[in-house]
């Protein structure tokens, strides 16, 4: 039987078991997944790692109620649980500093991190970020609203890519079958309910503290993103000192897929220079 290649290593983080992958060696880079349905830090990031694990240790967990690692037994998430996981994965790794990687969602945590932690990050990379306040997208919404149903995962990969020639069947059906696995739906549909504002709300940071982020920060985003403005990078920009900004045209909310190869040497070289 071929082995799923989203299981990997497993960690007990303070009674909570995550899935991580772990590859690579060099400067430990930790690599913070999206927030979509039948997501897992593998999926998210499998087309970035190789590349990455040329020159860097990568690590990439499943974070709490996420692929396979474990849903919360309380049913309750929030940013300060993520955030509290991520830090307890570095610890229990014995890194004491690491490059952070985040993509939209884990592009909030990954900024809490940076400004709650900051001794614990040595450089940024945020892709498609939310962590400033927006006005709540028709794509964020349904992305957070997900209903299980092939037609609804084929609707939630169309608003993800630019190009929907990339979205082929076996891509959705590996999401769809990905979102039913056992517990999956109960845990995505207890993270973001609507009323969904609240949740943006929820993962953005203060401006006055995004200002305070002492670390070289790399920001990429797609110029079509329909998940998350541009304008959300384009902030971010403004308010981090030693911040730079990269837009991909013709790309939507999955830059390291929809140009993966540009998105990887990047970050890569952004990172070891």
């Amino acid at each position: 039987m071929q082995q799923n290649p989203e299981i990997a290593l497993s960690i007990d983080i303070d009674g909570i078991r995550t899935n991580y992958h772990d590859i690579g060696e060099g400067r430990p880079v930790l690599m913070i997944h999206g927030s979509g349905p039948g997501v897992s830090g593998f999926v998210n990031w499998r087309l970035a790692m190789p590349e990455l694990a040329t020159r860097c240790r990568v690590i990439v967990p499943d974070m709490l109620g996420f692929g396979y690692s474990d849903r919360a037994p309380d049913g309750h998430y929030s940013p300060e649980r993520w955030v509290a996981q991520a830090l307890g994965l570095l610890d229990a790794l014995g890194i004491a500093q690491a490059d952070i990687v985040g993509n939209s969602f884990g592009g909030a945590l990954a900024l809490m991190l940076a400004i709650q932690h900051p001794q614990r990050v040595r450089r940024l990379v945020l892709m498609g970020a939310a962590g400033v306040d927006f006005e709540l997208t028709p794509g964020l919404d349904a992305v957070w609203g997900y209903q299980p149903s092939m037609d609804n995962m084929r609707a939630i990969m169309d608003i993800f890519a630019f190009d929907r020639s990339r979205i082929t069947e076996d891509i959705v059906r590996s999401r769809y079958e990905a979102s039913i696995q056992p517990g999956a739906q109960e845990a995505f549909s207890a993270m973001f309910p609507a009323p969904r504002q609240r949740w943006v709300a929820a993962l953005a940071s203060p401006e006055a503290a995004i200002r305070t982020i002492p670390h070289e920060t790399l920001i990429v985003h797609g110029r079509e993103d329909k998940v998350i403005p541009l304008s959300n990078s384009q902030r971010l920009c403004e308010l981090i000192p030693r911040a730079q900004l990269h837009v991909y045209g013709r790309c939507g909310h999955w830059t390291q897929i929809e140009h993966a190869g540009r998105f990887a040497r990047l970050v890569r070289d952004f990172l070891t220079e």
